[in-house]
């Protein structure tokens, strides 16, 4: 039987993890490793600099004090004795669309997953933070797509980042190109009790630039949107021109 390992950002106790590490075992056994805590907007941090601790809640389930790459590697590297046929991330309470990816730490575990050499992939539910969440669809998709790349792999260095509208009329899936959203004031400045300024940083925004194909777009018009990203950041369109112009 096919393995997979299940992780997230929002924490071992977070409903879209169980729906989707439930969903998932229709298609192969399931280990879970994923933060005690949130973990949201964690990126691709590794945590180097103090030991990690991990506690067994149950038979295939562990939670580790640690950000999403530190349970994707330690899960291969340590807890587990075999390499999983496949890593899923999620499912993600709110979306990981455009620019957001960089901050993921949903999209970072399966970005470590496939620096690992394992086919990966991170879904998401694109949801307001008091929106009621319906994991239903997204859990299916993630089923589906699972079943796709345990047969059929994923290309080189490359995972898939999919989101998945919160709604019961999706209209299919598009494969997408990350969009580039239009940040506003990100960042609310306020005064405390005593009078002294404190910030949060992360308003809301949800201004993007009306590209066609764009995962944005994708899930404004209905659809589920499947972006393949690359682990290689060079820019490429740029290599040639720089080797040419770059004196310095």
């Amino acid at each position: 039987m096919k393995k997979i390992l299940v992780s997230n950002d929002d924490g071992i106790h977070a409903e879209g993890l169980k729906v989707l590490a439930k969903a998932l075992e229709s298609v192969g056994e399931v280990y879970v490793v994923a933060p005690d805590r949130e973990r949201s907007a964690a990126s691709h941090s590794l945590t180097l600099h103090r030991p990690l601790r991990v506690t067994r809640i149950s038979e295939r389930a562990y939670a580790v004090d640690g950000t999403p790459t530190d349970c994707i590697n330690l899960a291969v590297n340590g807890i587990l004795h075999f390499t999983p046929d496949l890593v899923v991330s999620g499912i993600n309470r709110g979306g990981n669309l455009g620019d957001d990816i960089t901050y993921s730490g949903t999209v970072s575990a399966a970005m470590e997953g496939t620096l690992l050499g394992i086919p990966s992939f991170a879904v998401s539910l694109v949801v307001d933070y008091e929106e009621e969440c319906d994991f239903t669809e997204a859990a299916g998709f993630a089923v589906r797509l699972a079943s796709y790349v345990l047969e059929r792999g994923l290309p080189r260095d490359t995972l898939l980042n999919v989101n998945v509208p919160n709604r019961g009329d999706i209209k299919g899936y598009r494969i997408t190109k990350q969009g580039k959203r239009i940040y506003g004031e990100a960042v609310v400045e306020k005064v405390d009790p005593r009078g002294k300024k404190y910030y949060w940083i992360g308003a809301n925004s949800t201004r993007w630039h009306d590209d066609e194909d764009t995962d944005f777009k994708a899930i404004d018009e209905g659809f589920i949107s499947v972006t393949p990203i690359h682990l290689d950041l060079t820019n490429y369109a740029s290599l040639e021109e720089l080797k040419r112009s770059l004196i310095l």
